[in-house]
């Protein structure tokens, strides 16, 4: 049978503090018991102290013990409580030691150790006080201790307190059934609510969510939950729209592809250079995005290899931008290029940064209207190298600039393939940054278009 945790943790409260209960009472019952008879045994021993003098004085009076051996009246004068004047004879109350019997345990002993008077069975375990005189030791005082509680007064007072301290443990258990209650009921409320939400989570319900009632470790639980689902959401979300933008990427060439083959099977199109050329279009774009879908794998695991190197940024902007610059003149895009005369050190990759300003020169290139402007600017930044390019319109609406970098993302309104690759550029740009240990931004361009900031770490890292 399974037992649920509020359950557990009740029974739990609950057997440590009846088991708490329970010890304290047999210990106060213990210690109460012994405390108890000790302090007869003190009171009758300070009983017996108390007369050790007139025995003394009755021992130089007479020389010996005779007058006491089985003289009662003798007996009771020499054990008889002290007097006091401040009580009349008759009112006179008696000692607390003689109330417990502490006078009928007195024996008195000879100086051999031999009984003469009181208590007849004098063991071991007697206390035995010398009676001396003159320095020499004419008797012995023995008083044998209780062992148990036999009188009746002290009967009461041991049950009294035994139930004393069980109704005391009774009512600690019934607390301790309230407070088990409390916690299980309050405390785990809600860590079973968190519970069920995963259980919903795991079975597939990305949008659940718990309330958050409490700032402790079961509040942070809570929102920690909530982060998760979100997460989990959220990648749901790009999953479903990442095989989307792949199925849809990967329609288009191929559905040109077999639109042309098709054509020229049937003979509605010959063979020749420019049906060729189109082909190839097609198929180098279904390889690019084949190309720019692995690389982004391989970036997500980390499998991407960087062969870093002390070099100039500088320079590898300027073969960066002399491969661009026929395609840029044929769009009449002017280029503009600021570079310090004093070179730009970072610890990078070329080659992956030659990708990172090719992809970047690529997209100005592609949504940069025709007779535009674009600007490029490396300098100096504290502890950085920042390089700028800003181009003119068409512009992106400032509520799409944080998605630019995810992938598939275009931030114009269609996903007409004339003006737009797959969208992969940018996300790749940004992973190849993130490797270096720098950061990529975007910002409206004062030029009307888009201004990307890339930032990346001086010297060797």
């Amino acid at each position: 049978m399974k037992t649920s945790i509020s359950t557990r943790l009740f029974l739990a409260v609950l057997s440590t503090a009846l088991f708490v209960a329970l010890a304290m009472g047999v210990a106060d019952s213990w210690s109460f018991a012994r405390g108890f008879l000790g302090y007869l045994n003190e009171l009758a021993v300070a009983r017996m102290e108390s007369v050790e003098p007139r025995f003394v004085e009755h021992y130089r009076q007479q020389g010996d013990w005779v007058s006491v051996r089985g003289n009662p009246e003798t007996w009771f004068e020499l054990t008889r409580p002290d007097d006091d004047s401040e009580w009349p004879p008759e009112a006179r109350p008696m000692p607390v030691s003689d109330l417990t019997g502490a006078v009928f345990r007195i024996s008195l002993l000879d100086e051999r150790g031999r009984l003469v008077m009181g208590f007849a069975e004098v063991g071991a375990d007697a206390v035995r006080q010398p009676l001396q005189l003159d320095g020499r030791t004419v008797g012995w005082l023995a008083m044998t201790p209780f062992q148990s509680v036999t009188e009746v007064g002290g009967q009461r007072l041991l049950r009294n307190q035994l139930q004393a301290s069980l109704s005391i443990g009774a009512l600690a258990v019934l607390l301790a059934a309230l407070i088990a209650w409390w916690v299980a009921r309050r405390l785990l409320a809600p860590v079973r609510r968190v519970a069920a939400a995963t259980h919903r989570l795991a079975a597939g319900d990305y949008g659940e969510r718990v309330a958050v009632d409490s700032r402790d470790e079961v509040g942070q639980l809570a929102r920690d939950f909530n982060r998760l689902a979100h997460t989990l959401e959220r990648n749901e979300q790009m999953r479903r729209a990442f095989m989307a933008d792949v199925s849809h990427e990967l329609r288009t060439p191929l559905s040109v592809l077999r639109g042309e083959l098709e054509a020229l099977e049937d003979g509605v199109r010959r063979l020749d250079g420019e049906s060729l050329h189109s082909l190839q279009t097609e198929v180098a774009m279904l390889g690019q995005l084949v190309d720019d879908l692995y690389e982004l794998s391989l970036a997500d695991v980390g499998a991407l290899t960087y062969r870093k190197s002390a070099l100039d940024v500088a320079e590898q902007l300027r073969i960066a931008v002399a491969m661009f610059r026929e395609r840029l003149a044929k769009r009449r895009i002017d280029l503009e290029l600021q570079l310090p005369e004093r070179p730009l050190p970072v610890f990078a990759d070329a080659g992956r940064l030659q990708q990172l300003f090719g992809n970047l020169l690529e997209n100005s290139l592609r949504y940069t209207h025709a007779g535009g402007r674009l600007r490029i600017v490396a300098q100096e930044a504290a502890e950085a190298v920042s390089i700028d390019f800003l181009d003119s319109a068409p512009g992106v609406d400032e509520r799409h600039l944080p998605r630019l970098f995810e992938r598939f993302y275009r931030g114009e309104a269609s996903r007409s393939r004339t003006s737009g690759g797959a969208g992969l550029g940018l996300a790749i740009c940004l992973s190849i940054v993130e490797a270096h240990g720098g950061s990529l931004s975007a910002r409206p361009s004062p030029l009307g278009g888009l201004w990307l900031n890339i930032a990346l770490p001086r010297g060797a890292h």
